[in-house]
């Protein structure tokens, strides 16, 4: 594994956790933190042992307050615009890893750190999350997905409502509106996040993949598209030696013990 000043990577079996270590500043995203983020999942991307991601929070309080504005006040309107690129290749490789990825989150979630979230699969919340996008309060916009993103899990109408307004939510009502998908104690977040990311680590590598591959590519397709692109991800899975496996394993009434991705393109065959 290598070494980031702002991301830890956390090996757990075939699990890697990926720890936003920043805590002196609550995880908010300077421009050294958001490269860290994107090599760090670049690394793990690359990792065909890899089955499940876990994104965490090394800050007592929060799992990320959103960019860096202390940075940002010194930045000339050149600086912005050279940052801009480096935000987005983070939030992308959240967004594009090939395994299913889950979120710990406890504390404030708030702009670009609830779209870090929002680029994990999953969301497991503590009873100490607050999550809000308040970029239109400090005169931008969401720009990691938030605005995308949202609307995928809540709607449009819900998704306007906190966006437009700025305003933070607590984790009630958080898991009202949709966006959180698991809620849990106070503290017990990243236990729940490895827990969830193990159990889906325990599954066919290859047919997971394939699975996160299905649910992401057809987003924006209609509903035949859809159905081709799942009928892709059954055949790259189904004569795979995960399903071999998989079936003598059921058949045998034992654990599988799965060959998983074995090609130059991870996570999508294995044929």
């Amino acid at each position: 594994m290598q070494t980031y000043e702002h991301v830890t990577v956390r090996p757990h079996g075939f699990v890697a956790e990926l720890v936003l270590d920043r805590p002196e500043a609550h995880n908010a995203l300077s421009t050294a933190m958001a490269r860290d983020v994107a090599a760090a999942c670049r690394e793990v991307a690359a990792d065909p042992s890899v089955r499940a991601v876990v994104v965490s929070s090394a800050a007592e309080r929060a799992f990320c307050v959103g960019a860096d504005l202390k940075e940002r006040n010194t930045f000339t309107d050149d600086q912005l615009r050279e940052q801009r690129p480096v935000f987005r290749a983070a939030f992308g490789a959240v967004l594009d890893l090939p395994v299913p990825t889950v979120a710990a989150v406890h504390g404030f979630a708030l702009g670009g750190g609830l779209e870090l979230a929002l680029s994990c699969d999953l969301m497991v919340c503590d009873e100490t999350t607050v999550v809000g996008l308040p970029e239109v309060t400090v005169g931008v916009i969401p720009g990691g997905g938030g605005t995308q993103l949202l609307v995928r899990r809540v709607g449009s109408a819900r998704a306007a409502d906190l966006v437009f307004t700025g305003r933070r939510v607590d984790v009630a009502e958080a898991e009202r509106l949709g966006i959180v998908d698991r809620r849990v104690a106070a503290g017990t977040d990243g236990d729940e996040a490895l827990s969830l990311a193990a159990q889906i680590a325990g599954n066919s590598p290859v047919g997971v993949r394939n699975a996160k591959r299905a649910l992401r590519s057809a987003w924006d397709l209609d509903l035949a598209a859809g159905l081709d692109v799942e009928d892709e991800c059954w055949r790259a899975t189904a004569f795979s030696a995960d399903r071999r496996e998989g079936v003598a394993a059921f058949n045998e009434k034992r654990r599988p013990d799965w060959p998983g991705v074995r090609t130059s393109d991870p996570g999508v065959r294995d044929e």
